[in-house]
């Protein structure tokens, strides 16, 4: 593997909190229906949204997408850029170019038409979510596309393999938090991680995987998920990963009741 390893992975299953085997079995035993579908991407659409400083309220979005509550334009254009994002991720394979399609879907009222779907050609400074200061600095910009070539590679070949329940979360959990300290686009890196991570549980677990409520967790806990980012280190090419776990804990922990 090029940019995901396993040799955290002993310490990490070690520190599990839940069993994710029962954990995921009570999510599959939940019904699988249109509304249910609506309802859990919704919530999930809205929760990432308000990580990256929507205002508008979680149950308020539920009402604007199950019983079509109008509200103004400018509270529910991004959301709905990433609806539409998550619809087509639900309905189509995970791939490069796939991915790249929900970029250019979720940024369609953030950035330029020339910079949906594509790599970004400058510097990335990441700031701090409260305070505004700087939080790390990203790939440089002429190394951002070959890691993304070396990160999608780990993935095409994750996919081809048999993985425990706890190996598909603790590397679904590794490719978010690689793929935030890339932050190849320009802008919606964020929203793309969290929905990457989730797609990646999909692949292995199937449709359920889309109820899991991970972009809810991380918004009730945003101050632990943005400190937890940051324990890798301010400079991507010093990045130490083997301050990792708190991170990679988030997600099977989202599995709680």
């Amino acid at each position: 593997m090029e940019l995901l390893n396993d040799i955290y992975f002993a310490d990490y299953k070690a520190q599990l909190g839940i069993d994710v085997g029962a954990a995921v079995q009570n999510i599959a035993a939940r019904p699988l229906t249109p509304q249910s579908f609506t309802f859990y991407t919704s919530v999930a659409v809205m929760s990432s949204s308000r990580i990256e400083g929507e205002i508008l309220e979680i149950d308020s979005y539920v009402k604007h997408k199950m019983l079509d509550i109008e509200y103004l334009p400018e509270l529910v254009e991004k959301p709905n850029d990433l609806y539409d994002a998550y619809r087509f991720a639900q309905q189509n394979i995970l791939s490069l170019q796939n991915f790249l399609h929900t970029h250019n879907l979720l940024t369609k009222h953030l950035l330029p038409q020339q910079w949906r779907g594509v790599y970004r050609k400058t510097g990335m400074l990441v700031l701090e979510h409260n305070t505004g200061r700087i939080q790390f600095e990203a790939a440089p910009s002429n190394a951002a596309e070959q890691e993304m070539k070396l990160l999608w590679q780990d993935i095409e070949r994750l996919k081809k393999k048999d993985l425990t329940l706890e190996e598909v979360f603790y590397y679904a959990a590794f490719i978010h938090l690689v793929f935030v300290c890339i932050h190849p686009f320009n802008d919606g890196n964020g929203r793309a991680a969290r929905l990457l991570e989730k797609w990646f549980l999909a692949a292995h677990l199937g449709e359920k995987a889309w109820y899991i409520n991970s972009e809810k967790y991380y918004y009730s806990y945003i101050n632990d998920y943005y400190k937890n980012l940051n324990r890798l280190g301010v400079f991507y090419e010093q990045s130490d990963y083997s301050q990792a776990l708190p991170f990679l804990l988030m997600l099977p922990n989202s599995l709680k009741p």
